[in-house]
């Protein structure tokens, strides 16, 4: 807004006076007169630019909007695929896609390479450099088409393409020259959509996490890899390396395929069923893993959100009914406990002349826990439960229009472990009450739940600029919240230590998530968690993860 931009600015120049800059002295000079006109063109611009996308949006895609009106009015996760819509989702699904690999973004008239992903092959050439403008573009020998002032995902549909073919960007580089530069593309992978692991050392013994982003899956080659064959390698790695606990890293995971979390949760279970999936009207089906073998059956954590969702609450469930390991986070996780279906619309139109219809992911299914309980709406709700911002605001499934109820079904045959963790709730518990840091995050939880709802501001710039005051006065105690750092050292496995000898910008990538592993208070506490796990000779204290121990109750 106009009245927050001036005291912005005003705070930049009361800056400067403390720092005595005089390279921006000018900054410090301006009237209140100029910086409102300043704020008004500023916001004028952003408003102005928002307007021209609305404008630039096409008849077919305000047909998408219109759809998807209508049909999440009935379901929140039922939406029509646009052609364009169902490559992007199937690109997100199986974390890989055909192309340069380069992220990109609008900049005035042109687009500007933001990132090279790394192993692709605009970063293996040498020539497309962060910070380029493309001008042109060219399909081969063919003449170059100029996009100036063309739409970002029209630019992007120019530039990918199958694999083995020929894209000429002519691109200005960052020194003002003009050059061609022909890449032949290529499959893709999106690291960041992938699992990856990480170990600690702590008081002499090695622990280990494996953050997952999602179950992420190749629906037209299952030969390719997925989230389920990734995490198996990852685990492997881990006990090669000697760790004796490992956290299962499934914060802001939003779900994916079912299959790949039966076979995940498969990986620290003997056989058993996993999930109970039912469509209206008929038995439910239970999903299990079929393998008797267990690939890791040490101490496990789970960490989870409120934005951990689907096939990530299906893990957590799992583990939980099991009594397999604890469940750390949130007080529950998103509680979405619906299974969609992908369903091309081509295959019921024979010889259309309407090109590609597109396709619809609707819900067909609820899917249940083994104990009968659905986690539609409820969610998983934490063994331990560690204050965050949204503490104290209710959000989720629970908070969306139209949401299927809650409801249960019988449980499944399964037999849970039979560990108790009681002692190690109660040392985490103690930890927490007494750790500062805890306390100020669940002090800015409250704060940020009392400002919820504040929408009403004053007109009147002195009375807003008090009111600014004041938020920022109480906000800046939180400031410390960002500055938090444990005592613990990551770094990487021995396989990703000589990836990174390769591959600089990966290295760099991984060493990035290291670092912010030893900023993270939630993580610093599963580790200690773990530690509480290790078995001792005490039976009241420790803990069995003996898988042929007959179970007699569970938590």
């Amino acid at each position: 807004s106009v009245l927050s931009s001036i005291t912005d600015k005003q705070k930049v120049a009361e800056e400067l006076k403390k720092t005595g800059d005089k390279d921006k002295a000018f900054e410090k000079e301006k009237s209140f007169d100029e910086l409102e006109k300043e704020a008004r063109e500023s916001t004028k611009k952003s408003l102005d630019e928002y307007f021209e996308f609305v404008d630039e949006i096409k008849r077919d895609e305000w047909f998408t909007v219109f759809l998807n009106s209508i049909a999440e009015r009935f379901d929140p996760h039922t939406f029509y695929f646009a052609p364009d819509d169902k490559e992007k989702f199937d690109t997100s699904m199986r974390g890989s896609l055909e192309g340069i690999g380069a992220r990109l973004q609008k900049k005035t008239d042109y687009i500007e390479i933001s990132e090279l992903i790394p192993g692709g092959p605009a970063w293996r050439g040498k020539e497309l450099e962060q910070g380029d403008l493309i001008m042109k573009v060219a399909q081969g020998k063919q003449t170059p088409v100029d996009i100036a002032g063309m739409r970002l995902d029209d630019v992007v549909k120019k530039i990918k393409g199958p694999k083995g073919t020929e894209v000429r960007l002519t691109v200005k580089k960052v020194d003002g020259s003009i050059k061609v530069i022909p890449i032949v593309r290529e499959v893709v992978e999106i690291e960041e959509t992938y699992a990856k692991s990480s170990i600690v050392n702590k008081d002499g013994k090695l622990y280990g996490i494996i953050y997952l982003p999602k179950f992420y899956i190749d629906f037209e080659n299952k030969d390719n890899r997925d989230a389920a064959k990734d995490v198996a390698i990852e685990v492997d790695r881990l006990k090669k390396q000697g760790v004796e606990g490992i956290i299962m890293d499934m914060r802001n995971n939003g779900g994916g395929s079912l299959k790949t979390v039966v076979d995940i949760t498969g990986l620290f279970i003997p056989q058993g069923p996993i999930v109970q999936v039912k469509t209206s009207g008929k038995t439910p089906e239970v999903l299990a893993d079929s393998d008797s073998r267990v690939q890791y059956d040490g101490p496990l954590v789970v960490l989870i959100n409120n934005f951990s969702a689907s096939a990530s609450e299906i893990f957590a469930a799992a583990i939980q009914d099991y009594n397999r390991g604890l469940i750390l986070g949130s007080r529950h996780t998103y509680g979405k406990g619906t299974v969609q279906n992908v369903i091309d619309l081509n295959q019921f139109v024979r010889g259309n002349s309407f090109g590609d219809l597109g396709a619809l992911k609707t819900t067909t299914q609820k899917f249940y826990r083994i104990n009968g309980g659905s986690t539609q709406k409820e969610g998983v709700y934490s063994d331990i439960i560690m204050p965050d911002r949204y503490s104290y605001i209710e959000m989720g499934e629970r908070d969306v229009d139209n949401a299927m109820p809650w409801d249960k079904i019988a449980a499944a045959n399964y037999k849970p472990f039979k560990n108790n963790f009681a002692g190690v709730v109660a040392n985490s518990k103690k930890r927490m009450e007494s750790n500062e840091q805890f306390r100020l995050i669940d002090e800015n939880a409250k704060w940020i739940n009392a400002k919820k709802d504040e929408n009403t501001y004053s007109l009147n710039y002195a009375k807003f600029k008090a009111e600014q005051d004041a938020n920022e006065a109480k906000a800046e105690k939180f400031k410390a919240l960002t500055k938090y750092k444990n005592d613990l050292q990551f770094t990487g496995l021995a396989h990703d230590l000589a990836q990174a000898k390769k591959d600089s910008l990966l290295g760099e990538k991984k060493k990035a998530w290291y670092e912010s592993l030893s900023k993270d208070i939630y993580v610093e506490e599963a580790v200690n968690i773990l530690q509480d796990m290790q078995p001792k000779s005490s039976a009241k204290t420790g803990i069995s993860l003996n898988k042929k121990e007959k179970s007699v109750k569970t938590r």
